[in-house]
């Protein structure tokens, strides 16, 4: 997977030797527990990438794979790793939950799935004592506003980001700031294969965040004999996602409520 997002901005002499007894004094460091990860959705193209970074990444662990492909396989193989993690494929989540809801550790549920199952597989996970990390683009906001309002009452963790790319999120943050200066923004979105699901969640989300700073312009509005801002960021493939996701993953852990937007966490 490669894709290019890119914003375009145009402009408007004593020693003393006293023998003390020797005390030897040792602590122990009290044993941090892993975060427990399950990953719904793990078959999938980036469920196999969240599965090897997750595994690779220090504090956290593999527990549990879910996907409706692969029923069976162990997901380490899944993923072509060196070693098996003797982890099976299930089309379960409730058994999973439940497996793991026994060890008294921090769990959270990655889910990869579909916009028509978020909001039932959060209710699960919330009802297992666990939080959640929600990365399904074209999720609607009525589901959002219904997960945030459950989230609040059950005072559980969970995080919807729109995107995982942090370069994404620093490239918005950036047009937003220099979108005061110009009187309009052009959003370049391009991929080398034909893509159903154009604009990307991520364009989706820059146009709406600097919408109501100024007007909006068709493209052959634009004049090209002006000075011409460009930020551009890359996206070679899912693993540059992954950094997003661990982090989600930390901060989770921590809230009692739902956050929107992986922006709001750096």
């Amino acid at each position: 997977m490669a894709a290019a997002l890119s914003s375009k901005l145009h402009h408007t002499p004593y020693k003393c030797i006293k023998r003390i007894p020797y005390i030897s004094c040792s602590m122990q460091q009290p044993t941090q527990t892993n975060i427990k990860v399950i990953i719904n959705g793990a078959a999938k193209e980036i469920g196999r990438a969240a599965v090897v970074a997750v595994t690779k990444a220090r504090g956290m662990e593999v527990v549990g794979a879910i996907d409706s492909y692969l029923v069976g396989e162990d997901i380490g193989k899944v993923c072509d790793m060196e070693d098996a993690l003797e982890i099976p494929i299930i089309n379960d989540l409730t058994m999973v939950l439940g497996s793991i809801s026994q060890s008294k550790a921090s769990a959270v549920v990655v889910d990869f799935t579909d916009p028509s199952t978020v909001y039932d597989n959060v209710k699960q996970a919330t009802a297992f004592g666990m939080k959640s990390v929600v990365y399904v683009p074209r999720l609607k906001v009525e589901t959002v506003s219904a997960l945030s309002a459950f989230c609040e009452k059950a005072s559980m963790g969970c995080i919807v980001a729109p995107t995982l790319s942090i370069g994404s999120i620093l490239l918005q943050q950036a047009a937003i700031s220099a979108s005061f200066h110009y009187n309009n923004v052009e959003i370049v979105e391009s991929r080398p294969a034909p893509a159903l699901d154009f604009p990307s969640q991520d364009a989706i989300q820059i146009a709406n965040n600097i919408t109501n700073l100024g007007q909006m312009y068709n493209r052959e509005d634009i004049s090209t004999d002006i000075p011409v801002y460009t930020l551009k960021h890359d996206i070679t493939d899912v693993q540059s996602l992954m950094p997003g996701l661990l982090l989600a993953i930390r901060r989770v852990v921590r809230l009692k409520n739902l956050v929107y937007g992986l922006e709001r966490l750096l």
